[in-house]
């Protein structure tokens, strides 16, 4: 990837569609320019409001026919506020794919246990798309989400079709019910005490809230998950995506360049679970 002034000017792009997901998280559909490569799962793009500036956003979606890519947002600062007045038809900048993205080709042949809290789950459904294109590539799906209230949970018209994939597993559970709520109660990280799972023949996959995807890690230690089998999706303050502006380093390392997905023992020294 080229880091040349020229590179990092945004090109212009159409938003082809928008899905509200939540009262403050909407997904937005971008046909990717011309000359722009598909993204892995895992990876984000740099999407730019003229006048307004740009945001890293990861991608939730990936029509590989006809080149539409999605990414979901949640709107908590000046420039994901104007995603808010977005319409379909309208041109926003855009730059990417960045990073380094889930690690697929570790997964072939193993279960795959997701972690997903809150908006965290955007980045994991490129990986549970992958597994139903491909199911016979892959062991178990085991997926686990979980967010604040039953109206926070995303994508919840899809639950269906999660479960519908073979030999899948669904669990979602929320930190406050409602009346109607008949599901878990609970933070996400208490289900990976209660799945049934072989650590030595499974890999995780986590994101969400930094000190979720601490006690997850915790968890899945306990659960006899080695270092080498967790990974997990870091967004911390990336501005430029592309290693120079120095916002997201982490000791010697750039969340845009080297991440924003990390193995557990390579992040360890800067992520660690004896923080919590």
């Amino acid at each position: 990837m080229s880091t040349s002034p020229a590179s990092l000017i945004p090109t212009p792009t159409t938003v082809t569609g928008i899905r509200f997901e939540t009262s403050n998280v909407a997904t937005y559909y971008i046909r990717l320019p011309t000359g722009s490569n598909l993204p892995k799962p895992g990876q984000f793009d740099m999407l730019y409001i003229h006048g307004v500036g740009e945001v890293p956003i990861s991608v939730s979606d990936i029509d590989y026919k006809e080149r539409v890519v999605a990414h979901t947002v949640r709107f908590v600062g000046s420039v994901t506020y104007t995603f808010t007045k977005l319409r379909e038809g309208d041109v926003i900048g855009f730059r990417g794919p960045y990073g380094i993205g889930w690690p697929m080709e570790l997964a072939v042949g193993k279960d795959i246990v997701i972690v997903a809290g809150g908006i965290g789950l955007p980045p994991l459904r490129p990986v549970i798309r992958e597994v139903a294109r491909n199911r016979g590539m892959y062991g178990r799906l085991i997926i686990l989400y979980g967010a604040r209230t039953p109206q926070d949970l995303i994508y919840s018209y899809e639950y269906k079709d999660y479960e519908s994939i073979p030999n899948t597993e669904l669990y979602l559970t929320v930190d406050t019910p409602t009346s109607e709520w008949k599901g878990n109660v609970g933070v996400v990280t208490n289900l990976i005490r209660v799945i049934s799972v072989d650590p030595e023949k499974s890999i995780a996959f986590i994101c969400g809230p930094e000190i979720m995807m601490k006690y997850a890690i915790k968890e899945l230690l306990k659960r006899g998950f080695k270092m080498n089998k967790i990974f997990l999706s870091l967004e911390r303050r990336m501005k430029c995506g592309v290693g120079l502006c120095g916002h997201c380093q982490m000791g010697p390392y750039f969340v845009c360049k080297h991440g924003p997905v990390f193995p557990l023992w390579f992040i360890s020294k800067y992520f660690w679970v004896d923080q919590i």
